[in-house]
């Protein structure tokens, strides 16, 4: 199995620490392209596939998604029948 469906299978897991550093690969594998929305958005950022988008906060000051922006994630990707 590659590495790529190991991270995968982990987020369904809904870790607590699963890293934004992860959460971009995993969605560069379902077909997103991180956009950062210009220099004044802060610490949103939008995940952009051709069929549709999705935005969220960077975490901060640590690296590790919080356990809303895991749901909000998955609910978003199971509702659009990414997963």
């Amino acid at each position: 199995m590659s590495s790529k469906k190991k991270l995968l299978e982990r987020f369904l897991l809904q870790p607590r620490d699963f890293s934004f550093d992860e959460l971009v690969v995993m969605m560069r594998y379902l077909g997103y392209s991180l956009n950062n929305k210009g220099k004044t958005s802060g610490s949103r950022v939008e995940f952009e596939s051709p069929d549709d988008s999705f935005v969220i906060h960077k975490p901060h000051p640590d690296n590790t998604m919080k356990g809303y922006q895991m749901k909000q994630i998955l609910d978003y990707l199971k509702k659009h029948n990414k997963l």
